[in-house]
């Protein structure tokens, strides 16, 4: 890119694409004794590549217009270091990942299930309901149904 060139966003499609791909819609249920029902919920969405393609995640990051591309430094003998975007902000999440993606739907149909759950216990972190007993109980039920491995065809 010449200096005076407008940076580009990605299409929805590669974004969509990408997603099915390399994306992760993720629920982190943290214990804690701050939070009255015992634990913390925050929401994520990640995207990982390979550190030469960063410029991709900038993209991404320009098009969904939230989150942040950082360097994740890989320790694992035989994989390459890498860039993650990631979206953590419950509002951006609210009102900016689950608009797009209801919009433009995933393809594949493990990405769609996790999306739906992620959809659903957003929802009802959005209603405060991870602030109850029952509620965090609900998002734990949730939680277990998503990203899970499945052996032949679902």
């Amino acid at each position: 890119m010449h200096g005076k060139d407008k940076p580009q966003s990605a299409s929805a499609d590669y974004v969509v694409g990408l997603t099915d791909g390399e994306g992760c819609f993720y629920v982190l249920v943290k214990n804690s004794l701050h939070y009255r029902a015992g634990a913390a919920v925050n929401l994520h969405f990640h995207i990982k590549m390979q550190a030469a393609d960063r410029n991709v995640l900038e993209s991404i990051k320009r098009t969904l217009k939230c989150g942040s591309v950082y360097f994740q430094h890989e320790t694992r003998p035989n994989h390459t270091q890498c860039y993650r975007y990631t979206v953590a902000a419950n509002r951006d999440i609210i009102g900016k990942i689950i608009p797009f993606f209801e919009k433009h739907s995933l393809l594949s149909s493990s990405k769609r299930k996790n999306f739906r759950i992620f959809k659903e216990i957003a929802l009802l972190v959005k209603a405060n309901k991870h602030l109850t007993i029952m509620g965090l109980k609900k998002i734990r039920s949730l939680k277990k149904q998503m990203n899970q491995r499945v052996g032949g065809l679902a």
